[in-house]
């Protein structure tokens, strides 16, 4: 699995949606499984049609994708653009892209109503995995205008503003 998630990092999310796999302990899967036995110990799923799945998934997740450099260039044109960083309070504390809103409970609540329907939300977080999720939530929710940034703060410092200082994580 930890092949597959790389591969196709919202494999997880697609796991989940589709055959309720890994999103709690009882459903949950190690990095070390391979597709075949966790569609085994699932149901003897077809791993063939598994494997469809995620890569239609993977599909969709590219339509929810956005590069740093054309969130750039469109808000260069007046177009209205809503960056929304899903990073924690100190990484934004630290540092964050001009212009970009912290995402709080309350601001998604008033995204979810009519605050989030005008302009492209944009949402990123440090590298673009975390951001995934949050988009593909609007996006499931009807919200057409829900998008992430590929590559988060990290790309953006590299490909449109260098002053932005990047950052490692460690894992926790």
């Amino acid at each position: 699995m930890e092949q597959v998630l790389a591969a196709y990092p919202g494999a997880r999310r697609a796991l989940f949606r589709k055959y309720h796999i890994g999103g709690c302990s009882s459903c949950g899967f190690a990095p070390h499984e391979t597709l075949a036995q966790l569609a085994e110990r699932n149901g003897k799923l077809n791993v063939d049609e598994v494997i469809a799945h995620i890569q239609s998934a993977a599909e969709t997740d590219r339509q929810l994708e956005v590069s740093p450099s054309d969130v750039a260039e469109r808000r260069k044109r007046g177009e209205k653009i809503r960056l929304l960083d899903v990073r924690t309070r100190e990484e934004w504390d630290a540092v964050h892209l001009e212009g970009a809103e912290f995402v709080t409970q309350d601001l998604i609540q008033r995204l979810m109503g009519k605050d989030g329907k005008d302009g492209l939300l944009v949402f990123y977080d440090h590298s673009g995995a975390s951001s995934i999720d949050a988009a593909a939530y609007f996006a499931g929710h009807g919200f057409a205008n829900a998008k992430f940034m590929r590559g988060g703060i990290d790309a953006w410092s590299q490909e449109v503003d260098a002053s932005v200082p990047r950052y490692q994580l460690e894992n926790a």
